[in-house]
């Protein structure tokens, strides 16, 4: 995933600046296999494209694909909206780009993203460059309930300490001392490119619920491996499934953070023991 930064950043080096709005352009359908931008809501779109790209199979699509594990991180919720006006702009009478209060809400959001695998925020995506709201763009719509902002959010973070073969009391107190604790099979695909990609294998059991949510914490893990690929990478071999106890706690910004986590493998009756005797220990 950390490759697929650096092809995306490579792909944004320079047309941006260098699209002209007057030049010749065509409607074509967006393609099936273009997954990224398939259910953004139109289904025909420019070309050049506001990236410079003008061939829809050498180009347009795989370069689209160089987005999706951004996207998968649902480092904002109208990130798609964002990139696909650049990557699929709609087929209307006339251009409609991004306003710069999309592109600024989307940066806030998904440079940290960016910057977790060690790159900025591309240059030639400086919402300076974007028309203001008063300008026919692509404005950002708010359509998300007081209860969903409430919701923990996945963040970049330092990895977590993992603890192997740790004591019976180790593992208690780290359920004392932390807001959720959880057992979840991590997965990492074998890709033919050779990326790796995350995900929670089966289901996401409690021994300590705190402020996590059923419905949401397997998504919640899923998006935070996806994040922090760099320490998931850590945590299981390519091919492989492991099984682990996560322990953290939602920070004041309402982010979650990974604290201690243990490797479960069948020998490790301490971890077992722990899980047990949980029900009835007193911190």
């Amino acid at each position: 995933m950390a490759a697929f930064f650096a092809v995306a950043l490579v792909a944004l080096a320079c047309p941006l600046m260098a699209f002209d709005l007057g030049q010749s352009t065509r409607c074509v359908t967006i393609p099936n296999q273009m997954k990224v931008c398939k259910d953004v809501g139109y289904s025909e779109m420019r070309l050049p494209n506001f990236l410079g790209h003008s061939n829809l199979e050498g180009e347009v699509v795989p370069r689209s694909e160089d987005w999706r594990p951004l996207l998968q991180t649902g480092c904002h919720p109208q990130a798609q909206a964002f990139l696909c006006s650049l990557i699929a702009p709609v087929c209307l009478d006339t251009f409609i780009q991004p306003c710069r209060s999309l592109c600024v809400a989307v940066r806030d959001s998904c440079a940290p993203v960016l910057a977790c695998q060690g790159h900025p925020w591309p240059e030639t995506l400086d919402c300076d460059r974007f028309p203001a709201e008063e300008d026919m763009c692509l404005s950002p719509h708010v359509k998300f309930s007081h209860f969903a902002k409430d919701l923990p959010k996945p963040a970049c973070q330092h990895c977590p300490s993992v603890d192997d073969a740790p004591a019976m009391k180790t593992v208690l107190d780290a359920f004392c001392h932390h807001d959720f604790a959880v057992t979840a099979k991590l997965h990492r695909l074998r890709l033919p490119s050779g990326e790796p990609e995350f995900e929670i294998e089966g289901r996401v059991e409690f021994i300590r619920q705190g402020p996590l949510l059923p419905y949401d914490t397997r998504h919640l893990l899923h998006q935070w491996l996806l994040i922090n690929c760099r320490c998931a990478s850590a945590l299981v071999r390519p091919g492989r499934s492991q099984l682990y106890v996560l322990t953290g706690s939602v920070q004041p910004d309402g982010t979650l953070a990974l604290s201690r986590l243990f490797p479960w493998h069948r020998k490790d009756a301490n971890i077992a023991l722990a899980i047990r005797k949980w029900k009835h220990h007193r911190c």
